[in-house]
């Protein structure tokens, strides 16, 4: 885990740890959903890494859009063990925002592709860390493999022709709905 300074932009708010729909009860992670009125407090709208703290246990995680101009993360189980948390439970949650966003680690298959073409990997690497998680969160929020494919072709030929930052996209999915949350499981079928 990597420790950055935070701005004094520290929120507070209560929170459940849901359980997300569809896992056929197998869920390895629970999500939490930030009030719309905490989310209004951070410097953006995509994606966004921020120190956090569960009941007083301290991690870094990215923020994910909800599509709804709010954001959500992953709490995962080692998390929920280690606050002696379950699905359900109510929490105290504690976010600030990073002064300055860590570089993002590209996927595999977009992270060898860049490897194979000199001229995008040269651009990628003078790219700010927060075009690099746009451009990253682009190809990740493709449903079909199809897709993942063709946005990482895509992508690659954009960086090599000098674009820093990946056009027609929309990192909040407010306006293209192409971002959300997950689907939460009824709190009475947890």
């Amino acid at each position: 885990m990597t420790t950055t300074k935070a701005k004094s932009n520290t929120a507070a708010f209560k929170g459940i740890v849901l359980a997300p729909e569809d896992t056929h009860g197998l869920s390895t992670w629970g999500f939490i959903v930030l009030p719309k009125t905490v989310s209004d407090r951070l410097p953006r709208r995509g994606r966004i890494t921020v120190n956090a703290a569960i009941n007083g246990d301290a991690f870094q995680i990215m923020l994910e859009p909800d599509g709804q101009l709010s954001h959500w993360f992953r709490v995962d189980l080692q998390v929920l063990a280690g606050a002696s948390l379950e699905m359900g439970d109510a929490v105290d949650v504690q976010i600030a925002p990073l002064l300055e966003e860590p570089p993002p680690t590209p996927p595999a298959d977009f992270a060898k592709a860049l490897a194979s073409n000199a001229g995008a990997k040269s651009v990628w690497d003078c790219t700010s860390a927060i075009a690099q998680v746009d451009w990253i969160h682009w190809i990740e929020s493709s449903k079909q493999t199809k897709t993942r494919i063709d946005r990482i072709r895509k992508a690659c030929n954009m960086l090599e022709s000098g674009k820093k930052r990946v056009c027609c996209f929309d990192p909040s999915g407010f306006y293209s709905k192409a971002l959300s949350a997950p689907r939460a499981k009824s709190l009475g079928n947890l």
